[in-house]
């Protein structure tokens, strides 16, 4: 597996991760527990968006990888 597909792999999952805190979230009766959800859910989309980045970055600077 490249570096490109294993970062590609990781931001897939982060995304899931991303989506299922909210879901997490909005489901639960109790509110403390739906804050962290929320609290977390902020900080797994921050480390997405830089992921994202360098998802944009390999694409750009390693164009075989892009397959």
């Amino acid at each position: 597996m490249t570096v490109a597909s294993q970062v590609k792999t990781c931001f897939a999952t982060i995304k899931n991760i991303e989506a299922t805190l909210g879901m997490l979230a909005s489901q639960t009766n109790e509110l403390e527990a739906s804050k962290k959800y929320k609290e977390t859910e902020k900080v797994i989309r921050e480390i997405k968006e830089a992921l994202e980045k360098q998802v944009l970055l390999l694409a750009r600077e390693e164009p075989q990888y892009n397959k």
